[in-house]
Order: C-alpha cells, then structure tokens, then sequence
C-alpha cells in the first residue's frame, strides 16, 4: 500500500459513522478564539508592519492618488506600468508615460520587459503587513503582480482591516487569492536573504485616505 492509499483509508475509516445526508454545514465549528491580535490605530500598524519586510511605504490624501503615484515611480525610474482593467484612471498621473493594459492578456515576455505593474488591493491585514489581492477591479491577473520585477500596490485606509480572521470573513475563498507580504524573498540557502526570487524585487505600498 502506498503511503497515499494509507492516508487516504485512514481518512474514510475516521468517516464511516458520518451520516451520508450530513455535510460540512451541518456542523457548527467552535469560533470563540481571539479574533485579532491589533492594538492601536491600524493604518499606523499596517505601515508599520508593511515597512518591516523591506517595502516602501507611502501615506497620502487621496486627491494627491495621481500626484504621489508620478513621483513615486519616477523616483523608479520607470516610465511606463501595465495597469489592469479596473484602476482608478483619476490616479494615473499625466505626462509622458506609458500605461499598458492587460487585453488582450500580455505574453510573459511582454510582462518582464515591462517590467512594473501598479494595482489596487482587495484589502490589507495590519498585524501581517499583508496585501490581499483578489484578481478584482484594478488587480488583474495573478501574473501581473508575479512576473514584473516592480509592483505598486495603493490600498484604501478603509481597507485595512486587523488581523486574518477578520480579513479571511471579508474575503470570498472562491476567488484567486494572493497574499502579499513585502517584496518576494527567501531566506532558506543559509538564513541569507535574497529578494526577487518568486515575484517582484521591489513593492511600493499607497495607502490612500479620505478627505475629512
């Protein structure tokens, strides 16, 4: 028997007293746990903990969206970003740049020699410092923020919300999800930190308030 069979056997033994009619809903799950471990004010955590693993961030009003996005990526160096379908075109600063969209879908060429995407987020996790993106409006594709080595990522401060188990209820599991926290990296060859290893090298974060 392989260890596959045997995993799986022993999987339907533990199951044979389950009525056939029963099904996963049928059974409340016990959710009394401690639901978030954020204290204070969670946009100040949220860039705090976002700024931890290497990323830039970057407050701003979001009347100065467009303003802060130009200057952002010019200090890059970058002129030219694809942009998903769904961005905010009030936040795409004028001026001699290029912004190319993903329709038809790019080639994974075309994404490398971009090589910059900006997006929206579905939402942010403050004690994590995690950007969720849910292919949603301004998101796009899973491979737009996997294979260009810059992603910009502006995040609404009502998006933020404190810890996983809030964010896993606001968001829809039958969704792609991606959970992004700081630039790509690993640390597994001898604790040495080497970035850009399974997405971009480089993560700006916006996060945009509200005019009081």
């Amino acid at each position: 028997m392989s260890s596959r069979e045997n995993v799986l056997g022993r999987i339907r033994a533990a199951l044979t007293d389950v009525p056939t009619t029963e099904s996963p809903q049928d059974v409340p799950v016990p959710r009394d746990y401690r639901r978030s471990h954020a204290e204070g004010d969670l946009v100040d955590l949220f860039a705090e903990r976002v700024a931890d693993y290497r990323a830039t961030v970057v407050r701003a009003d979001v009347t100065q969206a467009a303003e802060v996005i130009g200057r952002t990526i010019a200090g890059r160096g970058l002129t030219r970003a694809v942009v998903p379908d769904g961005f905010p075109p009030q936040w795409l600063p004028a001026g001699d740049r290029t912004w190319l969209r993903d329709d038809p879908p790019l080639g994974v060429a075309r994404l490398d020699a971009v090589g910059a995407v900006l997006t929206t987020a579905a939402l942010g996790i403050a004690v994590t410092g995690t950007i969720v993106l849910d292919a949603g409006p301004g998101q796009g594709r899973r491979a737009l923020t996997l294979l260009p080595d810059y992603h910009l990522c502006v995040v609404r401060a009502e998006q933020i919300v404190g810890d996983v188990p809030e964010a896993l209820a606001r968001l829809d599991p039958a969704r792609p999800l991606t959970f992004v926290s700081g630039p790509s990296a690993t640390s597994d060859i001898e604790l040495d930190r080497v970035e850009g290893v399974h997405g971009p090298r480089t993560l700006d974060v916006l996060i945009l308030t509200e005019t009081s």
